[in-house]
């Protein structure tokens, strides 16, 4: 009989008498009472503590005295021998294997827990019981498929069950450290050269083997009455989201040689042929190896090999290292952080010296001790603490046997588990634990000091392996996304090289880099989900990745900026998206230069125009300007480089070199068309355009007037002018509105122009004066006070363009009460467009549209008497200082929701920091303020509107047509 050592205090000591009473029954009767009796003190802390084992000991007695008379090893060794031994197809081996999972489970506990087997024998016994079971389990789908004459081998055949056929054990399994309750992780691979002439005729490899590594899969995991054999990982095969179950050897390599991660790499230092054809596994390992064992590494392959370590957070982030609930396995201070340790210089030194390619975690630390890589103190300490942990992990899962690496937070089951570990002191046991995840952390840390972190200040961020890692989802969820597996999965796969930014190697490195940054950087915005969603339009757009990731490492700042576009601009992250290239402007030293400032583009934008060749390739030269310097101001607009009055100047400077160069190109294309034309045509700018206060989201008001003599013809077609200008005028208004490769500009609205829809677009200077003398409404003078020249074909007619609007302006209109004319328009309004909520800011009562109104009334009243012209509505504003301040305060808003957004925005849906960034733009503390300013203002702009336009007293607003 064995001598077992008691493992520990029985901590609970009536589950001690219960579990034995119900044993004692049967082995009484069986005969072997008397060895329970002497097993019994080292037998109770471990029933007592764990319902598993004891549940395999009441429900297979005869295992336990086989185990207690025979002892451990004679037991493995039959183990072993009964699974090599099983026959015959899948249904066959299912109950047997279970069977023989669970003696194994029994026989392993009590030898580890009974002190006769060390951490190599109880690792090195699971590890070889998973071997044999995987084999077995291949036999028997292979058997299956020969049975359904699928397969044309022989049961014995040398080449294995399925010659070509063959899988590989990753992680600890590989490495023969295989953890007591661990799913083994096994890659299937097939040579199809080798495969193809043992599979019937019309039987398809890639589904049929799918379906085999499925089987063995299903044949091991499946729980049934007897348990289950061992869970089955598939998925540490190249890219397992977007790959089969079983790879091609082919397509493999192509995948490693390609876009391999060093994750990867590490990986494949424990990998390991274990059942299917060994020769087929053999080959394939040795064309890896170049892949896993690089004999030469440049700098910056070092820094994301070195990346595997970085990405863990060694310091404090608020979160103590303590024993409850501590993640033993990938926590901090836990067994990946010594792994790491070792594979990290392993896959940095190992491609020079074999000696250090060891697939074992303390045999590689004990190599990088030989050949003077690592200090023996240092290696001394992580040796004990990694088998500390493997012990401390063992005894967690044996508690229930489930696929856990965690101390149970509850007191009571950590004292089981303590139990386990000969502890009867929970404190004790605690303060243990901590010095061993705090040493372990500590070496851990030290490392690569002084390199470049790639963590965050919220936490490890570890996008190794296929599995998300539990303290890297706990770092997003500190940072605020609400779906963190969903952005590790997302980032997962710009690591696997899935868009093309990534697809190079270099591309992968910097983004390694940058990866933690983006992370962090979209926490700080406040919206990280919004953000991380543009971010991903923007990124997987990208042709390529190498130059905008590098700029963005080099330029923090820049970076951040960007990424807080992404956060509250879906507009300016849209154009991102859509069009990466306009990143470009970035690159250029003039995107910093204040607004107002000439830098030359629009000269660029004229010269690239002209230079295009043709109407079409002005047009997309036009674009593509527009969208950087578009891109430009809002970044300075929403940054709060430059305030509402300079932003509205930026855009309206920029639609007018628009207009400029695409009215010179229209023209040109008129006349290619018809033949040049004697006389002179302009583009005269409204609305927001004419007053110079556009925003992002700004349409263009325009009319075209021109001067011909009466009998002149163009001189190809014989056009008239008016059909001459009508053509300008429709090929104008296609040049800033149709959307080409390039995207497109600006909505045109020609409805202002005489006549308004039923008039021709383009109209005679005498017609304009004729209809401005005798037919136009209030509402069109109104809309006259913002109308100027923005381009003309000759100076000298623009000049006398300029004074007809002057002088329609000035022009008496006897009988016309304007400012009723302009209250009743406004109450029409307010009738059939009210505002749609507090935030809309051009109709709401008190805000723009009041503002405007009496703005354009007082021009009307002022060019009546004599007095000055002005477009602005600051201007027209001058006497009306509560309606001036309404104007204000509502277009530095209007800025601001205008670049953020392509329709108007609901700041109350948005981010704190937007809201906050709205309140800045206010001159506020903080939004709730900003909100009680905007219905102070209101109602004194309201009242001041009430004064300068009273109601009509007989109530009628019927004048606007």
């Amino acid at each position: 009989m064995i001598d077992l050592n008691p493992c520990g205090p029985v901590i609970d000591v009536e589950a001690a008498e219960r579990a034995r009473e119900r044993l004692s029954s049967s082995a009484t009767e069986a005969g072997w009472g008397a060895t329970l009796d002497a097993a019994w003190p080292a037998l109770a802390p471990v029933f007592a503590a764990s319902p598993y084992l004891f549940g395999l000991a009441r429900r297979w007695p005869d295992m336990l005295r086989a185990i207690l008379e025979e002892g451990p090893q004679t037991r493995l060794d039959a183990v072993i021998a009964s699974t090599i031994a099983l026959t015959g197809g899948a249904d066959d081996m299912r109950a047997p294997l279970r069977r023989l999972k669970a003696e194994l489970h029994l026989l392993t506990a009590l030898a580890d827990l009974g002190g006769l087997w060390d951490l190599d024998r109880v690792t090195g016994a699971l590890s070889r019981f998973a071997d044999v079971a995987s084999r077995a389990a291949l036999s028997g789908v292979a058997e299956d498929l020969r049975r359904r004459g699928k397969l044309l081998t022989a049961a014995d055949d040398t080449r294995g069950p399925i010659p070509g056929l063959f899988g590989l054990a990753m992680g600890k399994h590989g490495a023969n450290e295989l953890n007591y309750s661990s799913d083994i992780d096994v890659s299937f691979f097939f040579d199809p050269d080798r495969l193809a002439p043992v599979l019937a005729e019309g039987v398809e490899a890639q589904g049929t083997m799918n379906r085999v590594a499925q089987g063995v899969a299903s044949l091991l995991s499946e729980r049934t009455a007897d348990g289950y054999v061992f869970r089955v990982d598939l998925r540490l095969r190249p890219d397992p989201s977007s790959t089969p179950p079983v790879v091609a050897v082919p397509m493999a390599l192509d995948y490693y040689e390609g876009v391999g991660q060093n994750w990867e790499r590490a990986a494949f230092i424990k990998a390991r042929a274990i059942c299917g054809d060994f020769d087929a596994a053999r080959d394939f390992l040795k064309d890896l190896v170049p892949f896993i064992w690089r004999r030469s590494l440049d700098y910056q392959a070092v820094l994301d090999i070195q990346s595997i370590k970085r990405q863990i957070h060694v310091h404090k982030t608020g979160e103590g290292l303590e024993a409850a609930g501590a993640n033993l396995k990938l926590g901090r201070g836990g067994i990946r952080e010594i792994e790491f340790y070792a594979q990290t210089q392993q896959l940095i030194l190992g491609g020079r010296d074999p000696s250090l390619r060891s697939s074992r975690t303390i045999d590689a630390l004990n190599a990088l001790v030989a050949r003077g890589h690592l200090p023996t103190e240092v290696a001394a300490e992580l040796t004990a603490f990694y088998v500390e942990l493997r012990g401390l992990e063992h005894r967690v899962q044996m508690l229930e046997d489930e696929q856990t690496h965690i101390l149970p937070a509850d007191p009571a089951r950590r004292a089981a588990v303590a139990a386990l570990a000969g502890e009867g002191d929970l404190a004790a046991f605690d303060a243990g634990v901590e010095q061993v995840l705090i040493g372990v952390n500590r070496r851990y840390g030290a490392l690569f000091e002084g390199e470049e972190e790639l963590s965050s200040p919220f936490g490890s961020l570890v996008f190794t392996g296929v599995d998300n890692d539990p303290e890297t989802l706990a770092t997003l969820t500190r940072m605020g996304f609400s779906d963190p597996g969903a952005v590790a999965d997302t980032i997962r796969s710009w690591h696997h090289g899935r868009i093309p930014a990534t697809r190079s190697a270099r591309g992968r490195e910097l983004f390694t880099r940058l990866a933690p940054r983006l992370l962090t950087a979209l926490a700080r915005t406040g919206a990280p989900d919004a953000a991380f969603k543009r971010f991903s339009v923007f990124f997987a757009g990208l042709s390529a990745g190498v130059q905008v990731q590098a700029l963005f490492l080099n330029q923090p700042e820049l970076f951040e900026r960007i990424v807080g576009v992404m956060a509250f601009a879906p507009r300016l992250a849209r154009t991102l998206g859509r069009y990466p290239a306009a990143l470009d402007s970035m690159l250029d030293a003039r995107f910093e230069t204040e607004l107002g400032i000439n830098t030359g583009l629009f000269d660029q934008m004229a010269e690239e125009a002209q230079g295009s060749g043709d109407f079409e390739g002005a047009m997309n030269a036009v674009r593509r300007l527009h969208r950087e310097q578009a891109f430009r101001i809002g970044m300075q607009t929403l940054t709060g480089r430059v305030g509402p009055e300079a932003a509205g100047k930026g855009f309206t400077n920029l639609a007018d070199a628009v207009m400029r160069t695409l009215a010179a190109a229209a023209l040109t294309e008129t006349e290619r068309l018809g033949g040049a034309m004697a006389g002179a045509v302009a583009v005269i700018a409204l609305g927001k355009a004419g007053s110079g206060e556009m925003t992002a989201g700004s349409d263009l008001d325009l009319m075209t007037v021109y001067g011909a003599p009466s009998d002149a013809a163009s001189a190809t077609k014989g056009w008239s002018p008016d059909t001459f200008y009508v053509r300008f005028t429709q090929r104008l208004i296609s040049a800033l509105s149709a959307h080409t490769a390039e995207g497109g500009l600006y909505e045109v609205d020609m409805r202002l122009r005489p006549s308004g829809s039923k008039g021709p677009v383009s109209v005679p200077l005498s017609g304009f004066e004729v209809y401005y003398a005798g037919e136009a409404d209030t509402w069109e003078f109104m809309a006259l006070t913002r109308a100027r020249v923005a381009w003309a074909s000759d100076p000298a007619f623009g000049a006398q363009v300029t004074a007809a609007i002057e002088a329609a302006l000035r022009r008496p209109r006897p009988g016309v009460d304007t400012a009723a004319d302009v209250r009743s328009m406004r109450d029409l309004m307010a009738r059939e467009r009210p505002a749609k909520g507090f935030w809309d800011l051009k109709l709401i009562p008190g805000g723009l549209v009041d503002a405007e109104f009496v703005g354009q009334f007082r021009q009307l009243q002022a060019a009546g008497q004599g007095g000055a012209l002005s477009v602005s509505i600051l201007d027209q504003l001058a006497k009306d200082p509560a309606l001036k301040e309404t104007w204000v305060l509502h277009q530095a808003l209007a800025q601001l929701l205008a670049c953020a957004f392509d329709d108007k925005g609901d700041p109350e849906a948005e981010s704190e920091t937007f809201r906050a960034r709205l309140a800045q733009a206010a001159g506020e503390k903080d939004f709730p303020a900003l909100r009680r300013r905007l219905e102070t203002v209101r109602e004194k702009a309201r009242k001041a509107f009430e004064k300068a336009l009273p109601p009509r007293r007989d109530g009628t607003s019927d004048l606007v047509r």
